[in-house]
């Protein structure tokens, strides 16, 4: 169980960027339709439904840790990795990956290292915790598992945080042309 906070936290991030882009898929759509020539409309509801299984997964994972939910988990971040990684080397950048529905996260190498890690924490679980409740395993943890709980809060937000405005920042500042020692 010694990755299980970071398991939280992608299970956590993978429920809502699912929902996010089921809500909004365009931005998602735009960012496939890069790589993949379908028409827009039929890019639009293929995300729709990847991101409604998207945030059942991340929510099955949350509510019952097991191998099999795990080892989705890992390979949803595998893929997540992957197309960033494939968009990236063809020349990208990709002004939008639309991960959270919105339309300025800007996809970059710290996409991939951070869906990279999660995917790590998420096969990890997968090999080391046996199939119980969320309950069951929060109860073995101290004060039944509430630090924990928080932290794996504080831990999603710090990486919406960094996948999202953080990539804005960054994105910004190619844009104006700004390099380290030039700000001011």
């Amino acid at each position: 169980m010694e990755l299980i906070g970071p398991y939280l936290v992608a299970c956590v991030l993978l429920a809502a960027a699912g929902v996010s882009k089921a809500v909004r898929p365009g931005d998602t759509a735009r960012a496939v339709a890069d790589t993949v020539p379908l028409p827009l409309a039929v890019l639009s509801r293929a995300v729709r439904v990847g991101a409604a299984v998207e945030a059942l997964v991340g929510a099955a994972g949350l509510a019952y840790p097991s191998p099999v939910t795990a080892g989705l988990v890992a390979a949803s971040y595998l893929a997540f990795a992957g197309f960033v990684t494939v968009v990236l080397t063809r020349g990208g950048p990709l002004a939008s990956c639309g991960c959270f529905g919105t339309p300025d996260t800007p996809a970059t190498r710290l996409h991939v290292v951070v869906d990279l890690a999660l995917a790590v924490s998420a096969a990890t679980v997968a090999c080391t915790v046996p199939a119980q409740g969320l309950g069951t395993l929060l109860a073995a943890q101290p004060w039944h598992g509430v630090p924990l709980v928080l932290a794996s809060l504080l831990g999603a937000w710090l990486a919406y945080l960094t996948l999202g405005r953080l990539a804005e920042v960054g994105a910004a500042r190619r844009l104006l042309g700004i390099t380290r020692g030039q700000a001011g």
